[in-house]
């Protein structure tokens, strides 16, 4: 069952998101399914493809995609017709190519082509919010940055850490309590523990490697040998 939620101090919820993640890490050591590129461009180019989009679905199309489209001149230099053709099984595939096109043309335009490496100036470019920057930044730069995903948000608020779906609200407060060389870990480690156990409508908690630290958890009673029944959220 379920335990109950205590008032946590600012140093014991450090401390336990430290060990979350120092037990999350060996459990999926180097491993991360996210989008698949060569380069900050195609990053930029997959990571708004994936706006309300899985990954696997986006990493179908974007081998052929950056095989016509190879550079942002390539670009900018088709129809938004054209273009939202060749992202049609990504979704909402108008409003993303008329986003990609201009973001094209902002790139030639503003920065000789070349993808900015500050959020700053990330989120000027047309299609680019927050979330898509950060992402850029932390696996295309290799700087320290939180993405906050439907999977990052689910987590955070189960372990307790936050109680808002405001993505910027739970960006802030895990920046305050994880140690900025450990940024980037959360977005891949909460991101796939999120995929595999921790999933939205039913957690495995029975086989959840963090259970012991996470409030949410439905733990089975003193005696009970009968499966989890896990609560959704």
């Amino acid at each position: 069952m379920p335990r109950h939620a205590t008032i946590e101090t600012t140093q014991h919820a450090q401390q336990r998101m430290v060990a979350i993640l120092d037990r999350l890490d060996a459990e999926y050591p180097g491993q991360f399914e996210g989008l698949h590129f060569t380069s900050p461009f195609q990053l930029l180019i997959a990571t708004i493809l994936s706006a309300q989009c899985t990954d696997e679905r986006v990493n179908s199309i974007t081998p052929a995609l950056f095989a016509k489209y190879p550079t942002p001149a390539a670009f900018a230099a088709a129809s938004v017709d054209e273009l939202a053709r060749d992202i049609k099984p990504t979704g909402y595939y108008n409003a993303k190519a008329r986003n990609i096109h201009a973001c094209c043309r902002e790139l030639l335009e503003r920065f000789g082509g070349v993808v900015p490496a500050t959020r700053e100036e990330l989120v000027t470019l047309p299609g680019v919010g927050r979330k898509t920057a950060n992402v850029i930044l932390s696996q295309a730069f290799g700087q320290q940055a939180i993405t906050v995903d439907t999977h990052v948000a689910r987590l955070s608020n189960r372990l307790g850490f936050v109680h808002t779906t405001d993505p910027v609200a739970i960006e802030h407060t895990l920046m305050a309590i994880t140690p900025e060389d450990r940024w980037n870990d959360i977005g891949r480690l909460f991101i796939t523990h999120g995929r595999k156990v921790c999933t939205a409508r039913k957690p495995h908690c029975d086989r959840c490697v963090i259970a012991a630290l996470c409030p949410s958890a439905i733990l089975p009673a003193a005696g009970e040998h009968s499966s989890v029944r896990s609560r959704r959220r």
